[in-house]
Formats: C-alpha cells, structure tokens, sequence
C-alpha cells in the first residue's frame, strides 16, 4: 500500500489506536500496552478472515495465506516504521 492510496480515515483511524495506546503506556509499560495491541490487531484480522469466510473449511483452507498476507503487511509497515525513527531518532525523542 503506497502513501498515495491511503486515506485519510486510515490515518484518523491509525492515530486514535495510538492515541489510546499512549494514554495507557501512561499507566503500563510501553510493551505491555504493545503487546496487547498486537494480540488486538491479530485477533481482529482473524475475524476478519472469518467473516469472509462461508465456513470453518474454507478458513482453515485459506489460513496460511491470510497469516502470510497479515505478517508480511506487518512486515512491511514495521520496516518503514523503524526506518522512519531512525532517520529521525534526535528529533522524535523516543526516551522521553
């Protein structure tokens, strides 16, 4: 997905799950609230295959692809993402 192709309500969207993670890591620590928004994004994309899906057959024959399509989006938006904090480490202020 190209920045050009995103919407504007994707990144509304984006900003609210970081907006309330933010606000949790205020009371938890960063990979606490990490880790419960990973399992969040992982159990909504396994409804997502679900209600696409007629039946339990055809989930458990499109799961593979489904895991992989997911992991390598993950893949993708966590390498830009990393990248992005680092060309710009100083001026994002990760430690506070």
């Amino acid at each position: 997905m190209s920045q050009n192709e995103i919407s504007d309500e994707f990144w509304q969207r984006a900003d609210e799950y970081i907006e309330l993670a933010n606000n949790q890591s205020k009371s938890e620590s960063k990979g606490k609230v990490g880790a419960s928004l990973l399992y969040a994004s992982a159990r909504f994309s396994a409804f997502d295959v679900a209600s696409s899906s007629t039946s339990a057959e055809e989930m458990k024959a499109d799961k593979d692809e489904a895991i992989s399509f997911y992991v390598e989006q993950f893949r993708k938006m966590i390498t830009d993402n990393m990248d992005e904090y680092i060309e710009n480490f100083k001026g994002y202020k990760p430690h506070g």
